[in-house]
């Protein structure tokens, strides 16, 4: 995927943060962009800042989703962004339904959307992103089952790939993990938060004892990397630090 100028391209998530960074440099680079999200305020905001991008209010985790999506357009580069904010506590202090949110809304997403992908199937050379989480491979012990959710997301893209290639469907699937949180995003900032109150220490305390975290930035231009020349990266999943993408 060499270009985007005149491709269709679908963010779901996109209402803010990565997601909305996505949908704007595909908009920017003349692709098709539809944004896909729950929050109507955040896509009329990007309806509006972006320029031309399309926009739809649909809750992504809901089974009739992918058909509802793919209905409008299909894509040659589908994201998978955002998902549920995981409740922070330690592990004895949360509910089931705590616990799991993440499974239910960012891995049902992923399932039920490369699951569409290779069911359709999408054309040859198209390319699927799930946006992860350098939790999946620390782990999060204040986030529930958050970490676990995120490290499904990474084996959802390897299983599918496989099937992709069994098949010999040439569609690409792909994770990537941003290595560390990232405090100025709203996420990060939520997260920030819950381990600095789980720790006793201050939030700036906190963020002074981390490495030099990658930036919103370096991963949007990871992914636009990976989608463009999926061919020059050898695997499935990826994590991307400060240092820049490095298979995982």
């Amino acid at each position: 995927m060499p270009s985007l100028m005149d491709k269709n391209v679908i963010v779901l998530g996109a209402s803010r943060g990565l997601g909305a960074m996505i949908a704007r440099r595909a908009a920017a680079q003349g692709a098709r962009t539809l944004a896909v999200a729950r929050r109507r305020h955040g896509l009329d905001e990007l309806a509006r800042s972006a320029g031309d991008v399309d926009v739809l209010e649909l809750d992504a985790s809901d089974e009739s989703a992918p058909e509802k999506v793919f209905s409008d357009r299909v894509p040659s580069l589908l994201v998978v962004c955002g998902g549920a904010r995981p409740h922070a506590a330690a592990i004895h202090e949360m509910t089931w339904e705590q616990f799991s949110a993440n499974w239910e809304n960012d891995v049902k997403t992923s399932f039920l959307f490369c699951k569409a992908a290779l069911s359709k199937p999408l054309a040859p050379g198209s390319v699927v992103v799930l946006v992860s989480s350098g939790a999946a491979l620390g782990g999060s012990p204040v986030s529930g089952g958050y970490a676990g959710a995120k490290r499904m997301q990474m084996l959802i893209a390897n299983y599918c790939q496989k099937e992709s290639d069994r098949l010999g469907l040439g569609i690409r699937f792909l994770a990537v993990a941003p290595a560390t949180i990232m405090p100025g995003t709203e996420f990060g900032k939520h997260a920030v938060e819950g381990y600095a109150e789980y720790l006793g220490m201050s939030v700036a305390d906190f963020v002074n004892s981390m490495k030099s975290p990658q930036s919103p930035e370096d991963v949007v231009a990871a992914v636009f990397e990976l989608a463009a020349h999926p061919n020059a990266w050898e695997g499935s999943v990826f994590k991307v630090s400060s240092d820049g993408i490095a298979r995982v």
